[in-house]
């Protein structure tokens, strides 16, 4: 992806033009990261309490029996807003690695190849999540991985 700015003092507003061979689902995700303002804070609830939570606090969101949970270092608590919410509204700071789990670029420690060629991804916080091979691509490319690493 390339970037150009140009400085001009006739122009009034701030204007974005991306320029692209189709209409991707990158293309879709820029779109939507630009015109989402950026969240700082996420509502979760655990027993009676509303918790402010700090984006860059939170490790994963994942799924759990139909609900929506954020896990922070030490707690999960869950919160209202649905998974695909989350990823678009957090897509610079997250990335998807299976059906139910989005982790925070920030925390991720390691990525280990196991038998059977499975593939599983630990945070900081020691909390391991499986990566299904359908998003293990944009994994990579997130990370600035290549090659045949995983």
């Amino acid at each position: 992806m390339k970037f150009v700015v140009t400085i001009d003092e006739k122009i009034e507003d701030i204007e974005v033009h991306i320029h692209a061979a189709n209409y991707s689902e990158e293309v879709e995700k820029l779109v939507e990261s630009l015109k989402t303002p950026k969240m700082k804070m996420i509502a979760g609830y655990r027993e009676q309490e509303v918790h402010m939570l700090k984006i860059e606090d939170i490790f994963s969101i994942f799924t759990e029996d139909g609900k929506v949970y954020v896990q922070t270092e030490l707690e999960d608590y869950q919160v209202k807003k649905k998974l695909y919410e989350f990823e678009s509204l957090l897509y610079k700071e997250f990335v998807r690695v299976n059906k139910s789990t989005l982790v925070n670029l920030q925390y991720i420690q390691c990525i280990r190849v196991g038998l059977l060629g499975t593939t599983n991804l630990y945070l900081e916080n020691e909390v391991c999540y499986p990566i299904s091979r359908k998003y293990l691509r944009e994994l990579k490319d997130r990370l600035g991985i290549g090659g045949n690493m995983v």
